[in-house]
């Protein structure tokens, strides 16, 4: 399992939801969306890729404005 964190703006996902990402790409580096763009990841190197392309959320964190979603991954 591994689980890695995503920022949200508005308070959409559950704990439990089951969400689907996609990937994009920059430069040097790859992002990942929990659609229907409800939260984004960090960048990551490409050795670092998350390969899933689905996860379940498991815990949502207020930080001032924005959520905190730790997303599981069977990986």
């Amino acid at each position: 399992m591994r689980i890695e964190p995503f920022t949200m703006e508005r308070d959409v996902l559950k704990v439990g939801d089951v969400v689907e990402i996609t990937e994009g790409k920059l430069p040097r580096a790859y992002y990942y969306t929990a659609e229907p763009a409800a939260a984004m990841s960090r960048n990551f190197s490409a050795d670092k890729r998350i390969r899933s392309k689905t996860g379940t959320v498991k815990e949502i964190t207020l930080s001032g404005s924005t959520y905190t979603v730790m997303i599981e991954f069977d990986e």
